[in-house]
């Protein structure tokens, strides 16, 4: 059998990138990626090591927002567009650290679903 030789990563220039912001009661999730939806990078407060109720805190959220804005750099990143979902305490925090480190948040959007009618009720108790 012969050996296949693997090809190598290519570095990636991207301009402006979408972060997706998934901020619940528990953890607060980070997801870069291009224009077109190609996932870039990825980082959670579980991921840095905080546990318990310690990940859905502002201060989690932003250690994670820092720590993606440093793997941006060398993307060549410079502006940004956050989509924030869920109702955690992590979603301006993620925000604010981007922005103080030096990327121009060109949109914020809340794309947390919202039922129309909901989920059909329990029937009634009978006792």
């Amino acid at each position: 059998m012969t050996y296949k030789k693997k090809s190598k990563k290519v570095k990636r220039h991207v301009d402006s990138v979408v972060a997706h912001v998934k901020s619940s009661f528990n953890n607060t999730i980070v997801t870069v990626t291009t224009s077109s939806g190609d996932v870039l990078l990825t980082k959670s407060a579980g991921a840095l090591g905080f546990k318990g109720s310690r990940k859905g805190t502002p201060y989690a959220a932003g250690q994670v927002a820092t720590i993606l804005a440093r793997d941006m750099e060398p993307l060549g990143v410079k502006t940004m567009e956050v989509n924030l979902q869920g109702p955690g305490s992590g979603r301006e925090s993620v925000v604010r650290a981007f922005q103080a480190a030096g990327f121009s948040v060109t949109m914020l959007r809340d794309v947390t679903p919202l039922p129309h009618n909901g989920c059909r009720a329990p029937k009634k108790r009978r006792v």
